[in-house]
């Protein structure tokens, strides 16, 4: 194995047992066509000899877990000791003062792997695993350069793996679901992306059974119900969420993302309740169907894109000025309600919108509301920036607004107003 990357072969039928029984129906894996074969058993982790296998089971499916940083493999000596904290909050775990968190520069993929072994060991009962640690940084810092390197390293193994793990942290998880499912899109295996608000070494952290539910949900298709994900999604809190529908809703809450304009894949409990017709692959004999796209990777960006939000008031030339003169080449407009926009002599959107799109500006209209359907052609401001060349359409949330505009700024044949992988 390359210096960077760990195989974890899966255990011995006793220990296998040993975990079912306390996995239930969750753990019993019924592989379909997996990629790679398990390496003979040789010790379970409680040291016993194996019992010989009679049962001539098929391999389990192969897992690639990419770690690019956040929360989860976080070291915790970033955080002070709840008993020292001066809080009125009962148990309040914080950041110590000024690190942010412990984002260690010595952190290796054989040590990242022996913790999740060592704390998840039931990891091992749902799949072969490999570990690499493509990166190690804070979400604030992940941005285009680092979606594109995520990309790329997803693209170069698709065809080793049967489904892909993302450690991320959360804080930008949303941005980087929306980025890998538009710019692979038609990947047609499990790309799922999952984080925590604690570290996965802390007591009542909740990384543990997210990587649970996050590798039950991307091996799904290997045991009965049989259900095969062929989607960028994200798994947190006991809920499988379409990646470019998702959003980051509390900061401290264990159920800290939620889809308003979806529902969600899959939900988590006991069991596990998904919701076949909501997958983007789905097709049945009752003609309810989504086509299914050939996979056509599109591995750049161009970040020079900007979020506005109209504020009552707000004066865009004075506020914003000539952006285009500024470098920025696409604006994600979000108007109020359905596309509705102020229109006086103070405060003259319509002017300023004109004067960049004279410029070559694309811009992309949007609500600031977190559901609903725009119908920007309902009001005069809305129809005149439609007539200026805005683009209007089923909403996207703010995150993929901005990573759609990215990719069709790089990609100039592709139109903003044109669904790849069931984001509108």
């Amino acid at each position: 194995q390359p210096a960077s990357m760990v195989a974890v072969t899966a255990p011995s039928v006793a220990c296998s047992q040993h975990v079912a029984r306390y996995l239930g129906k969750r753990s019993s894996a019924v592989p379909l066509r997996p990629l790679r074969r398990t390496a003979p058993a040789t010790t379970c982790a409680s040291g016993r000899d194996p019992l010989p296998s009679t049962s001539g089971r098929d391999p389990l499916p192969s897992v690639l877990i990419i770690h690019t940083g956040g929360t989860l493999g976080m070291q915790t000596e970033a955080f002070d000791e709840p008993e020292k904290l001066q809080s009125s909050v009962q148990g309040a775990v914080v950041f110590k003062e000024g690190t942010g968190g412990d984002y260690t520069k010595t952190l290796q993929p054989g040590k990242l792997l022996q913790n999740l072994v060592t704390t998840v060991p039931e990891l091992q009962t749902f799949a072969d695993l490999e570990v690499k640690v493509l990166m190690n940084k804070d979400s604030c810092q992940i941005g285009p350069k680092q979606w594109i390197r995520m990309a790329q390293e997803l693209h170069t193994r698709r065809d080793e793996f049967d489904a892909f793990v993302i450690v991320h942290g959360t804080d930008t998880m949303a941005y980087t679901a929306s980025a890998l499912s538009l710019m692979l899109s038609g990947f047609a295996k499990p790309i799922i992306l999952t984080g925590s608000q604690l570290p996965l070494s802390m007591p009542r952290s909740d990384a543990r059974q997210n990587l649970i539910d996050t590798i039950t949900c991307a091996t799904a298709g290997f045991s009965a119900p049989h259900v095969q994900l062929e989607e960028v999604a994200l798994c947190f809190g006991g809920v499988l969420l379409r990646g470019n529908r998702a959003r980051k809703t509390s900061a401290t809450i264990y159920s800290a993302f939620d889809s308003p304009t979806y529902p969600p894949l899959a939900r988590l409990g006991v069991g596990v309740e998904w919701r076949r017709r909501a997958l983007l692959q789905y097709e049945d004999t009752d003609g309810v169907s989504y086509t299914k796209r050939a996979y056509t990777p599109r591995l750049k960006l161009d970040p020079n894109v900007i979020r506005l939000p109209i504020v009552p008031g707000c004066d865009p030339k004075i506020v914003y000025g000539d952006l285009y003169a500024r470098g920025v080449r696409g604006i994600v407009l979000e108007a109020f309600g359905v596309g509705n926009m102020p229109w006086t002599k103070e405060t003259g959107w319509i002017p300023w919108l004109r004067s960049q799109r004279k410029q070559g500006m694309m811009i992309y209209l949007t609500s600031q509301c977190e559901s609903g359907e725009l119908h920007p052609e309902l009001y005069r401001t809305g129809s005149l920036a439609l007539e200026l060349g805005a683009v209007s359409g089923p909403m996207m949330t703010p995150e993929c607004a901005v990573v759609k505009l990215m990719l069709c700024l790089a990609h100039p044949d592709l139109p903003p107003a044109q669904p790849i992988a069931g984001e509108l």
